[in-house]
């Protein structure tokens, strides 16, 4: 699994700015949302945010990207397990799309796949009811997407740093 598009030396910028980043497990009810800490240096659960209706979705989603002080945001990209991409992958792309030309964000993918499983199974093995496990999956779902994109990110940095 791996970060796309954005390059190590942008992320690096954004990380040594300071600047937070979003992460968001898009589905297509709800979207966990993940940020890091003030430093940058770990993932944290945010909260979970109803997909419809699509304009006060994308405000609930500029609202948490300036009161975090974001520069990036990744959004979890759902590639079959033979690592092709289907109807849930496009609409995520589209939803890239609409952020990077309608509201000006930075956007980056992170290739997801089964991190909502993860997130099922931790919940499973801690016993929670599925009431409580749905409110929780979403938002650490796209924590995991955010903590693996940025493991991924600080590798590929460290690796072209040692290739120079």
């Amino acid at each position: 699994m791996a970060p796309t598009g954005l390059g190590a030396r942008r992320f690096l910028e954004v990380a040594l700015a300071g600047i937070g980043i979003v992460a968001l497990d898009v589905g297509t009810k709800r979207v966990g949302v993940a940020a890091t800490d003030p430093l940058g240096l770990t993932a944290q659960p945010l909260a979970v945010l109803e997909r419809k209706p699509h304009g006060p979705f994308l405000k609930a989603i500029r609202d948490l990207v300036e009161s975090r002080g974001a520069g990036l945001i990744v959004l979890g990209l759902p590639k079959r397990a033979d690592g092709s991409m289907g109807p849930e992958a496009q609409r995520v792309l589209a939803l890239a799309h609409e952020l990077r030309s309608r509201l000006g964000y930075e956007v980056d993918t992170y290739d997801e796949r089964l991190t909502t499983a993860m997130a099922d199974r931790v919940f499973d093995q801690a016993g929670l009811s599925r009431k409580e496990r749905l409110k929780a999956v979403d938002k650490t779902a796209a924590t995991l997407i955010l903590d693996g994109y940025l493991t991924a990110r600080a590798n590929k940095t460290r690796d072209q740093d040692r290739d120079q």
